[in-house]
């Protein structure tokens, strides 16, 4: 049923709440080369071509999801697990550190800074979290989504992407419903512990 619902039906279910701010986190970490040797035709899974690889699908199906409820639609961005970083640090998508406006920008950034990376490792998503910590911090406590977009199996990607049998709004519908279940969950708790500022 639910691989039949399109992405309206999926915000109206999903997100009740009234707003709240996006930061993306991208793993740019040597495993993605290994992952795409075995389900993006020995490719990278950063490849930049003529067809969208798996992270700009994802960037897109989330902005597709999520941007409508993104008041101010800046989006922070940052990488993290390359050979300048590795698990120790991010990388803004911006020089300046200036957030995205939008997702469109989001993917034009990803797609420049793509082919000047080395990707590198270990994973570890600490820095990412704690500069979304500093972020929500120096807000005042509004409620952020940090989308980390990486290549391991919190979500399957590539098995929901992958469906013959169903249309592909249904599989970004799917995607989507995936990978974002949790977020009302969590909005109400941060409510409840009145954590929201």
């Amino acid at each position: 049923m639910c691989l039949l619902l399109g992405f309206n039906v999926i915000k109206q279910r999903l997100f009740k709440q009234e707003s709240f701010h996006l930061i993306l986190g991208i793993d740019f970490t040597k495993s993605n080369e290994w992952t795409g040797k075995v389900s993006f035709n020995n490719r990278s899974l950063h490849a930049i071509g003529d067809t969208p690889n798996p992270y700009e699908k994802a960037i897109g199906i989330i902005g597709k999801t999520l941007a409508p409820f993104d008041d101010d639609n800046l989006i922070p961005c940052f990488g993290f697990g390359d050979a300048t970083t590795h698990d120790q640090e991010v990388f803004s998508f911006h020089s300046d550190h200036t957030p995205c406006n939008g997702f469109e920008e989001v993917l034009a950034c990803y797609r420049n800074i793509v082919p000047n990376l080395k990707l590198s490792g270990p994973t570890s998503y600490a820095s990412v979290i704690d500069t979304a910590i500093d972020i929500v911090e120096k807000s005042g406590g509004q409620y952020h989504v940090l989308v980390i977009i990486a290549d391991g199996q919190f979500v399957n990607f590539t098995a929901i992407m992958s469906k013959n049998n169903i249309t592909p709004a249904a599989k970004e519908a799917a995607f989507a419903l995936a990978a974002l279940m949790e977020i009302p969950i969590q909005y109400k708790a941060a409510f409840d512990f009145g954590i929201l500022g």
